[in-house]
């Protein structure tokens, strides 16, 4: 049986689908959200929940092959390819090493950073206007350093960010303690990122879903995607395991799980599941103030007044649902070269979740070329929360034909075809 149409239909309730909707319903549109889990359940959930304009810089960097490769037979590495034949990854292999490039990633730079500062702007203005209850927090974000000469080339990588409009300060060792005393001595220096915030991830979501179901939305969730229906060059109907539903428009947001589902629709979407790891503890007495990335170990913390987490990590394993133990100790361990009380009292949920991750390290965002009707909001990568309200804009603005904000040319479906 056909579910009622909807103007919207939005495949996927994680927070670039949710935050779609929300969007979408304050331009007067009606929204049905289907959900396979719960809502936030993915990589929305367990992430440490940094708003990061910092992050504008692309993945795919010159000089990363060379590291990837250092990296490879390290098994608590930050960054794990598992051993297997993969066509499809090996595939997304050769498409990121074409990107290592400095002409490619400063083409992706200079395309991210204003979604990135936009975003940031806007989420905070949801936060202040929706009364979201998600612990958000101007107070940028701190990357520490103890070796010189790293802290030199990443300070040199990131000095270019201030071309668009995004503030780094770099500090040395004495002002970095006495701005986050959580950090033990031994510092090469640090980046001050003042343009970043955080929020906790889980709540931000909820508070989503919060505002979309009080504002008219439906969000159905334990609902399995199965198939779809084509007429015409469009998406008739959605099958799924709770019937079919319809929509005007149907937007793709479903993250690492798009590509098999997109290929039922003819689409190629290069994205491979980025596993992520994290530890969420009851609060330390010597917590940090300030979210921190330990870059050489490549661990990020993260402080709420509801908790504390360690995060981070890169595994491209498939669809793998073990917790690899030997990830979740190298978070401790880094953890415990920086901090003075690296962990808490108590361990409340070690997790993982998989990262839509495309081999430009830009999201996916556009009509998809094969059905006028569908559009896709996906491989956003490592910055699903930081982008998720200016996603949600660009996505309102396709469906309600309104000039876009931005150049959607670095992100259109179409450059993967």
């Amino acid at each position: 049986m056909s579910k009622e149409r909807t103007d919207v239909l939005i495949l996927g309730g994680g927070v670039i689908g949710l935050a779609c909707a929300h969007y979408l319903l304050a331009a007067g549109r009606s929204v049905t959200v289907l959900e396979q889990g719960r809502v936030g359940g993915g990589s929305s959930h367990g992430n440490c929940g940094t708003l990061t304009p910092s992050h504008a810089a692309p993945l795919a960097q010159p000089g990363m092959i060379g590291t990837a490769l250092r990296w490879l037979l390290k098994p608590d590495a930050p960054l794990r390819i598992k051993p297997r034949f993969d066509p499809a990854l090996l595939r997304w292999l050769l498409g990121f090493a074409a990107h290592c490039n400095a002409r490619d990633c400063a083409r992706a730079t200079a395309a991210k950073a204003p979604l990135l500062s936009r975003s940031r702007e806007w989420i905070e203005a949801l936060v202040r206007e929706q009364g979201l209850d998600c612990e958000f927090e101007a107070l940028g974000t701190l990357y520490a350093f103890r070796d010189a000469a790293h802290f030199e080339e990443v300070r040199q990588q990131m000095a270019h960010l201030a071309d668009y409009g995004i503030d780094v300060e770099a500090i040395d060792e004495a002002e970095a303690l006495r701005r986050e005393p959580a950090l033990k001595p031994g510092l090469a220096g640090a980046l001050f990122n003042p343009g970043d915030a955080q929020l906790r991830p889980d709540r931000y979501v909820a508070e989503l879903a919060r505002i979309v179901r009080a504002h008219g939305g439906a969000i159905e969730e334990g609902v399995r995607i199965e198939g779809f229906v084509r007429e015409g060059g469009r998406v008739t109907e959605v099958a799924t395991s709770n019937g079919a539903y319809r929509g005007r428009d149907v937007v793709f947001a479903l993250g690492a799980w798009s590509p098999a589902l997109a290929r039922q629709l003819g689409l190629r979407l290069p994205i491979q599941p980025g596993k992520g790891y994290s530890i969420t503890y009851s609060r330390p007495q010597r917590c940090p103030r300030i979210p921190l990335t330990l870059k050489e170990r490549s661990v990020c913390v993260t402080a709420w007044g509801s908790g504390y987490r360690l995060g981070s990590t890169m595994e491209f394993a498939g669809y793998d649902t073990s917790l690899n133990r030997t990830r979740l100790d190298a978070l401790r361990r880094g953890a415990a070269e920086y901090l003075y009380e690296p962990e808490g009292p108590s361990v409340v949920e070690e997790w993982y979740g998989w990262r839509p991750m495309t081999p430009d390290d830009l999201p996916i965002l556009g009509r998809a070329g094969t059905c006028e009707n569908l559009l896709l909001a996906t491989g956003h990568g490592m910055l699903g929360v930081s982008l998720s309200a200016v996603t949600g804009v660009i996505v309102s603005e396709i469906v309600t034909g309104a000039t876009p904000s931005f150049d959607l040319a670095p992100f259109a479906p179409a450059r993967f075809a």
